[in-house]
């Protein structure tokens, strides 16, 4: 099932982090600013559409929350301030010219490098050290690329961990079903998931497959494991929407994006589910847990 991103708690949960960082800095929602809401999901034409509406709309500041619509973004204003969220690579997609210099309108906050993904796969072997298949899930790149580099800068770690990769790349959560059960024929198996927008949208058709076939998995957001998957290792994206606020706080005030450097995280979370851990016949490693910034029992 996909989730709606209107109705979606961890979305809703941003959301309510931006508008608490912004009370902190003294504004108040309906007095000294309003939000103003699109929700296109993955489809490419309606994340057009939603971003020319909102263009036209001429808002003061505009905060995105994935690569595929600030890009589109990008090519309907070079004017309005956009202020990103949860990408990567922002320099290799055009989206800055440097982190320091943004340059233009755009600038934000990043949560991986795409070389993050060989760490996931580190805890995947970690947490289940018999894993010699790993499966990485993202969508197709007609919906964004992001998934795709986190596949390539996963190729050359995966021999290092003697770990057979497979890409995974799906539209939706039926594919998502297909793929795995494919993938779940053959013995030794674990999964990963891309932090890119159609895994995201689709995390609960993600987390049910890989429980249906007791696979270990490792996830890029807290998130994924307070819904049932079984470890994360990923940036508190509440934080950083949180710390968002400051930066839409200056442009309010008429600061320049070009001024303001891209912000990198500044610390990752391990979290691991041990419920899920058992429901699979799996003993996570005592090291591992005393590792984790957080194990839910």
């Amino acid at each position: 099932m996909q989730q709606s991103r209107e109705t979606d708690a961890e979305i809703q949960s941003r959301i309510g982090a931006l508008r608490d960082g912004l009370k902190a800095l003294g504004w108040t929602e309906g007095r000294d600013y309003q939000f103003e809401y699109r929700w296109p999901g993955t489809d490419p034409e309606r994340i057009r559409v939603a971003a020319a509406e909102l263009v036209r709309m001429a808002p003061d500041v505009i905060v995105v929350g994935n690569t595929p619509s600030a890009l589109t973004l990008r090519k309907e204003t070079t004017t309005i301030p956009i202020v990103f969220v949860n990408l990567a690579d922002p320099v290799g997609s055009g989206l800055v010219a440097s982190l320091a210099r943004p340059g233009g309108n755009v600038t934000g906050f990043t949560a991986f490098e795409f070389t993050t993904a060989a760490k996931w796969l580190e805890v995947l072997k970690e947490i289940a050290p018999g894993v010699k298949r790993a499966a990485l899930i993202f969508g197709r790149s007609e919906f964004s690329p992001t998934g795709e580099k986190f596949y390539y800068a996963l190729e050359p770690a995966a021999p290092k961990l003697s770990v057979e990769l497979t890409p995974v790349r799906v539209r939706d959560a039926a594919d998502i079903q297909a793929g795995i059960d494919a993938f779940a024929a053959r013995p030794n198996g674990g999964l990963l998931a891309a932090a890119e927008p159609v895994a995201l949208q689709n995390r609960s058709a993600i987390i049910a497959a890989a429980a249906r076939h007791r696979l270990p998995a490792v996830y890029p957001f807290r998130f994924f494991v307070t819904e049932g998957g079984l470890a994360s290792y990923g940036v508190d994206l509440n934080d950083q929407y949180r710390r968002a606020a400051s930066y839409v706080d200056r442009l309010l005030k008429g600061g320049s994006p070009a001024d303001l450097p891209v912000q990198a995280p500044d610390k990752f979370e391990l979290v691991i589910n041990l419920q899920a851990a058992k429901a699979i016949g799996l003993d996570v490693p005592l090291h591992l847990q005393q590792r984790a910034d957080e194990v839910i029992e």
